[in-house]
């Protein structure tokens, strides 16, 4: 019996496991989004979002917790000077999860888009005074 047993096995190895995952988060914050099995991002949300609260600390600790995970100098510094000003002043919803329609041709698996909310906070800002002129003229 699997009794408090968390998390899935996604048959590999703890090593295994650990090493996806930390391959999987330096892809979503080098790209933003990513296509992945459902079952695969169900489970890297755990980390990415832990990682994006690690970032709202800002400090020395978070900085160097972050790095154990990410292995890249850029990638932490992304993460704390752009990725995490984004989420300030939020509770969670760092990550969505949008299912695809089609599902992967070798084995059928359910297939998903893996993504940061709030990409488009800025593009978003930037129409907004241009909706305002029109309205003036």
């Amino acid at each position: 019996m699997r009794h408090n047993k968390s998390g899935r096995k996604l048959n590999r190895n703890s090593s295994h496991r650990s090493a996806m995952f930390k391959n999987m988060a330096r892809a979503v914050f080098t790209f933003e989004t990513i296509r992945t099995t459902e079952a695969k991002a169900k489970e890297l949300r755990g980390v990415v979002d832990g990682l994006i609260t690690l970032a709202l600390k800002n400090d020395l600790s978070a900085r160097r917790q972050a790095f154990r995970v990410l292995g890249n100098h850029q990638l932490v510094k992304h993460l704390f000077d752009e990725v995490g000003p984004r989420f300030v002043g939020g509770n969670g919803g760092y990550t969505r999860i949008v299912r695809l329609s089609q599902p992967r041709v070798g084995d059928c698996a359910p297939m998903v888009i893996f993504e940061l909310t709030k990409l488009a906070e800025k593009a978003e800002a930037a129409p907004a005074p241009k909706a305002e002129e029109k309205a003036a003229e």
